[in-house]
């Protein structure tokens, strides 16, 4: 796989090739707009001092080892990271996309995950919808490709239905409170439903929760070894020490 710096290197060459190449296209409005995401690059330029073809020479000349591979706006649309963005008149508009290949996989309901996690893998999707500039039509598609993935993966209607209603009526002083109160975190396992037990008497408390699977594949495939412990080592005492959550300390 490589070294891991080599994204970092990567990263910090481009930065370096960008402010180089890129910035007095940007600074003499040549170019009205340029972001990257990695390798994806999006631009928006005017047509009237620079068109496409310009540019992808500009760029292919500037480093031996750097080909702009670019694709073009289509009937004035064009389709970027998980957005294909819209141009109407004298607006842009955004829409979600989704690749042909895409499946309405995820974590199944009735898997034995914590509800976070099954959460979650919806969570994703509706503050997606909430979140981004849609028009209620576009809005009503997503909605219905959400419930419809939620179904394929056994979660109930209304499940769905109530996350959806937290999101949208989720007050700004939740998402904009202090940003300098610390929280502890407690990392446990989850075997099954009944570790809630012992969650539960963090309730009332200032320490966050949080939980690690084990249906995992690392876990199936990890080969077994010979229990060699002692027997002071399989005690109740020594089990119980065992069984104490990991404390991550981090900021909310």
């Amino acid at each position: 796989m490589g070294s891991p710096l080599s994204g970092l290197i990567a990263e910090i060459f481009l930065q370096h090739y960008e402010d180089t190449n890129i910035k007095h296209l940007l600074d003499t409005k040549n170019i009205a707009f340029y972001i990257r995401y990695v390798y994806d690059i999006s631009i928006i330029f005017d047509t009237i001092k620079i068109d496409s073809h310009t540019i992808n020479a500009y760029i292919n000349n500037t480093h031996k080892n750097l080909k702009l591979n670019p694709t073009y706006e289509e009937h004035n649309s064009i389709d970027y990271l998980d957005l294909t963005i819209l141009r109407k008149h004298n607006k842009l508009e955004v829409d979600i996309y989704r690749k042909p290949t895409t499946t309405d996989a995820a974590i199944n309901f009735m898997s034995n995950h914590p509800i976070e996690q099954k959460n979650a893998s919806c969570r994703f999707h509706i503050t997606r919808m909430q979140s981004l500039p849609l028009d209620p039509s576009k809005k009503q598609k997503e909605w219905q490709k959400i419930q419809s993935i939620a179904r394929n993966n056994n979660f109930p209607q209304n499940f769905v239905q109530k996350l959806n209603r937290q999101i949208h009526n989720k007050t700004d002083h939740t998402r904009n409170r202090n940003k300098d109160n610390k929280r502890t975190w407690a990392t446990f396992t989850f075997h099954s439903p009944q570790i809630r037990k012992v969650t539960n008497l963090y309730r009332n408390t200032k320490i966050g929760i949080a939980f690690k699977s084990t249906a995992n594949l690392q876990q199936l495939i990890r080969p077994t070894t010979q229990n060699l412990k002692s027997d002071y080592e399989k005690s109740d005492i020594q089990n119980y020490m065992q069984d104490q959550p990991q404390i991550i300390r981090g900021t909310n």
